[in-house]
């Protein structure tokens, strides 16, 4: 069984409507959550650990003592010291390691004396991940980890999920905005903007499916302007993103290149609202 299910998710609040959603994190693969601050990323995180209730849809999750959860800030008690929060989460999790807690809290650098109010971004971070490496999690969810962390922590990070995925039987759900973390560690993406899901494959098959282009403004005739994701035209073209099948409809003078994986999110969150 898939340890996180999503299917037909629908949440409406102030004006905003998350889904129909549909997300499936695959046992022992990395899932990139990826699209732009507001996409609804953090809400379907929510609703899959029961934080939020949908309005439609139905979610099915491995059980809360086998899933991690690090966010981009630590949400335990600010007076807490280090060794109170492993304390403090211990009787939730039968398979609470206090060794590897306290290994951890070693690697991380952070004495068990120190309080969660004085650990910079980066050690909060760490200090949620040691606590979800410390009970047997099969799943980690990742909400934004890395949003404001330096090269450093960031590459900590990834080297601690690498680590992970070493067990076939573990799974990550990373959500982010940053997307060459997931270029370096995602298996599988899902790109979501205003709330629904446009593309969701392979990492490999997603960069595949679309390429960058680039034309004269000659060329863009009423047939090929609605094929073209992120349109932005200039003095003497335009560029934008294409499917990848779509651009045999391209001039013999345009031009079409492979897509990074930021490329194709801030395109295609440039795709008009409709209403």
């Amino acid at each position: 069984m898939n340890p996180l299910e999503l299917t037909g998710v629908i949440k409406r609040r102030d004006g905003f409507t998350l889904g129909p959603l549909d997300l499936v994190v695959p046992r022992g693969y990395v899932m990139g959550f990826v699209g732009a601050n507001g996409a609804g990323k953090t809400t379907t995180i929510k609703i899959a650990l029961g934080l939020v209730h949908a309005d439609e849809g139905s979610v099915r999750l491995v059980g809360h003592d086998r899933v991690g959860v690090v966010h981009d800030q630590p949400a335990y008690v600010g007076k807490w010291t280090a060794a109170q929060v492993g304390r403090a989460v211990a009787p939730f999790h039968p398979a609470w390691d206090l060794e590897r807690f306290r290994a951890l809290l070693d690697w991380a650098g952070i004495e068990p004396t120190r309080q969660v109010k004085e650990l910079s971004r980066g050690m909060g971070m760490k200090l949620q991940l040691a606590v979800a490496l410390s009970h047997a999690a099969e799943l980690l969810i990742l909400d934004e980890p890395t949003s404001g962390l330096d090269p450093l922590a960031r590459s900590e990070l990834l080297e601690m999920l690498a680590d992970f995925m070493t067990d076939e039987r573990h799974s990550v759900l990373f959500s982010t905005h940053i997307t060459s973390d997931l270029e370096k560690i995602a298996d599988y993406v899902t790109v979501i903007e205003r709330g629904r899901v446009v593309a969701s494959t392979t990492r490999d098959e997603l960069v595949d499916s679309y390429r960058l282009v680039r034309g004269a403004a000659s060329e863009l005739d009423a047939d090929l302007r609605p094929l073209v994701h992120g349109l932005r035209e200039h003095g003497v073209g335009w560029q934008g993103l294409m499917a990848t099948e779509d651009t045999v409809s391209l001039g013999r003078r345009a031009v079409a290149e492979v897509p990074t994986l930021e490329e194709i999110v801030v395109h295609l969150a440039k795709e008009p609202r409709h209403a």
